[in-house]
């Protein structure tokens, strides 16, 4: 094991999606790319046009600089959840998660300092499946998934999805959920609070489900990672036991459930993680920024130097746990 510093929370846009995407719009007509003065921006059935897509997010210089600045060695690459297309049909969103996951690997085969996450097409459990397992054989280090697999809505404990949960857990594949966003919420509107409380709401809704469904229990074998600290889920979970214990039996216990979940550490305080420490244990916990957003952590090894935990700890969030759980490119960049 390398001791190394892995952020496994970041999001990547590759320029390649824009430069090849006439030449293969035949194969998914019902996305649409629009190029003006506001930039890039994309629209997919039944939705708004997405916003500009950021520069930062195609900009690998800009990332390196970044990440020499915070000791990082090496990061886990995820796409930009506004344009996993999920509304697409099926065989249409089949065909976009290829068309990203290729740009994504041409971006990055050749960047020993990044390791890609894939993006499945989870409208279709049976094709999200096959993207999966079609993505870690090419040297992918995992998947990263959004909350609302419908796009503007559904459950991730639909039992439609169940072939893909089945396919990481027999793949033993990291699974990173990231928050969309909560539809039809107007009281969101204001104070950008979709991002300061909206996807904390949407990630512990949709994981909730997941915990009383029992998927954690009924797929074991995937390696199932949450971002923000797993959202209000340390803080909740004895609420949510509470509601298990009075269930008669309806439901899985929330807590066991919880017990085989990664948290990232974008929380920004560290007693905060201190105390996600102590529910979710710190072995369970690794390293994240959410960089470039402006709401990312920009020094995000602080929350992790400024808390009380060991030395081994510390090596563990930072970087061992990350090599444990994804699969981290063989020829990842060391400068020890």
């Amino acid at each position: 094991m390398k001791n190394i510093v892995i952020d496994i929370h970041a999001h990547f846009t590759p320029k390649l999606v824009f430069e090849r995407y006439d030449a293969n719009a035949a194969k998914f007509p019902s996305a649409k790319l629009l190029r003006d003065d506001k930039g890039v921006r994309m629209q997919f059935p039944g939705g708004e046009m997405t916003r500009p897509v950021s520069p930062k997010l195609s900009d690998v210089a800009d990332r390196t600089t970044w990440m020499d600045k915070n000791g990082i060695d090496h990061q886990l690459v995820g796409g930009w959840l506004d344009s996993f297309g999920y509304e697409l049909p099926a065989q249409e969103g089949l065909a976009w998660s290829r068309f990203l996951n290729d740009c994504m690997w041409e971006q990055f085969r050749g960047e020993n300092r990044f390791t890609p996450l894939s993006t499945v097409p989870l409208q279709d459990g049976k094709l999200a499946a096959e993207v999966l397992a079609e993505t870690l054989d090419q040297g992918f280090g995992g998947a990263m998934i959004g909350t609302l697999p419908k796009g503007q809505g559904g459950n991730l404990d639909d039992p439609s999805l169940d072939p893909f949960w089945a396919a990481a857990s027999r793949l033993g594949a990291a699974i990173y959920l990231h928050p969309m966003f909560l539809c039809g919420e107007p009281r969101l509107a204001d104070y950008d609070l979709v991002n300061a409380i909206g996807r904390l709401a949407d990630t512990s809704i949709a994981v909730s489900r997941l915990l009383f469904s029992g998927h954690l229990l009924k797929f074991p074998g995937m390696k199932f990672v949450l971002s923000h600290g797993g959202a209000a889920l340390p803080l909740a979970l004895g609420r949510l036991a509470r509601n298990f214990q009075i269930s008669q039996g309806k439901y899985a216990d929330p807590r066991k459930g919880f017990e085989a979940m990664y948290l990232d550490t974008c929380v920004f305080d560290s007693d905060s993680l201190e105390y996600i420490a102590r529910k979710a244990s710190a072995d369970r916990l690794m390293l994240g920024s959410d960089m470039p957003f402006p709401i990312g952590d920009p020094a995000p090894t602080r929350v992790v130097e400024g808390a009380s935990f060991s030395e081994a700890q510390k090596k563990a969030i930072l970087g061992h746990t990350a090599q444990t759980v994804f699969r981290v490119r063989p020829d990842c960049w060391s400068p020890r």
